[in-house]
């Protein structure tokens, strides 16, 4: 499951990036097209660091209720 995390977050941290590299280029960040792949990459990140967190799995069993 690991694997999967660490796909989530390159693909994150690649989003994130490429919304800076968009501003850049287009020299506005206020771009709906850059916010959108900024916030994107942001969830992202932010979602594999939680996964990566011990007990998350037995978290997210409880709210989906699996058990």
């Amino acid at each position: 499951m690991g694997f999967y995390y660490f796909i989530i977050l390159f693909i994150g941290i690649f989003c994130i990036f490429l919304a800076v590299y968009q501003g850049y280029k287009g020299k506005s960040l206020l771009q709906r097209k850059v916010i959108i792949t900024g916030i994107t990459g942001v969830l992202l990140v932010g979602l594999a660091m939680y996964l990566f967190t011990p007990g998350s799995s037995e978290m997210i069993a409880e709210l989906l209720n699996l058990n």
